[in-house]
């Protein structure tokens, strides 16, 4: 997830991916050293979500389950206001995700090989990026 020869203000969050397979699902344990709950957490669980599913089309699997695993889980106090708003919202009916194309290796899929089904979202909530 990181190359250190590549200027960036923090290494990354998620730092290691561990993918196992039972009865043909595949699923994965992801750790992430350091969790910004609104900003930073929502995008890991996606980016996780899409990559173990790319990897199990790759493999002929289903999928299975994912497990995140949190370090330093924090809201800052910048954020506070936009978390309290989030809770505030009434949670939706989570979409699904389908991988179309036929198998022709996981480096060469295109975005749109990738349906992501019954996705409603609410309006975007602003926050700062803390670094």
């Amino acid at each position: 997830a990181w190359n250190p020869t590549t200027p960036a203000s923090l290494p990354p969050c998620h730092v290691l991916y561990q993918f196992y397979v039972d009865d043909g699902k595949l699923s994965v344990q992801m750790y992430q050293r350091s969790a910004d709950l609104f900003l930073g957490v929502p995008f890991n669980i996606a980016s996780t979500a899409l990559l173990t599913h790319l990897i199990a089309h790759e493999c002929d699997l289903d999928v299975g389950m994912m497990h995140i695993v949190l370090g330093d889980a924090h809201v800052y106090a910048s954020h506070v206001g936009a978390v309290s708003e989030q809770l505030g919202r009434i949670p939706r009916r989570l979409p699904t995700l389908s991988v179309v194309r036929p198998k022709d290796g996981l480096w060469y899929v295109d975005l749109e090989e990738i349906v992501l089904m019954n996705y409603v979202s609410d309006s975007a909530i602003k926050a700062e990026m803390v670094v």
